[in-house]
């Protein structure tokens, strides 16, 4: 009798994907919530981030006790750093909403749902990273796709806040909403490091 064994996946890629899958719930939050505000989805996404957190020290632990690596250990570092840094800007995005009475538009709305879209492209591209890297690369450069449309809406939105600046109480909402948005950007930009950073991996590796 012939046995298949299915080959087991690295200890960091698991690892990772532990932090990309938490990252792709947190930003599936944070559409929900600038969809519809309110605080049972603030106190889920708040909790999502410090589930993502601890995964996060769980790599770090396990990099620092092990001697041999799959690929380069600043690349896992990197992935790692780059894929929490989108779920903290996320984080920081509802909290920046609450803080400074925001009400939600659709231009985060919009950049809410490519932001979800590219942690979904993400999660996949560390999910083929060990077996198909070619895949990865395809994944990889559909993130990056999605982060150019992001600053696309990004850039929309910034144009449309300067639409009205006739008054002192119009001019203090373009800055709540400049603040908002920066963290969205900032997001889409880890995110792309991301991308980058999986991109590297899989040239050095193959």
């Amino acid at each position: 009798m012939v046995k298949i064994f299915k080959k087991r996946r690295n200890v960091f890629i698991n690892l990772i994907h532990e932090q990309a899958k938490l990252t792709l719930e947190g930003m599936e939050l944070l559409k929900s919530y600038v969809t519809t505000p309110n605080q049972v989805i603030a106190d889920q996404l708040t909790m999502k981030e410090k589930e993502a957190d601890e995964a996060r020290r769980i790599l770090i632990c396990e990099l620092n006790k092990t001697f041999i690596t799959p690929f380069d250990r600043e690349d896992i570092f990197a992935l790692s750093r780059a894929i929490d840094d989108v779920l903290d800007y996320g984080y920081s995005t509802m909290t920046e909403i609450v803080i400074l009475k925001v009400e939600p538009t659709e231009f985060m709305v919009r950049i809410c749902s490519l932001l979800r879209d590219a942690t979904f492209e993400i999660l996949n591209a560390v999910d083929r990273l060990q077996d198909h890297p070619a895949v990865t690369l395809e994944h990889s450069q559909r993130c990056k796709a999605l982060e150019n449309k992001i600053e696309d809406v990004y850039r929309e939105a910034v144009a449309d806040m300067f639409t009205e600046t006739d008054d002192t109480k119009q001019l203090v909402k373009m800055l709540k909403l400049r603040e908002v948005y920066r963290h969205l950007s900032n997001a889409a930009d880890r995110g792309d490091e991301a991308a980058n950073v999986l991109a590297d991996i899989v040239v050095k590796t193959t």
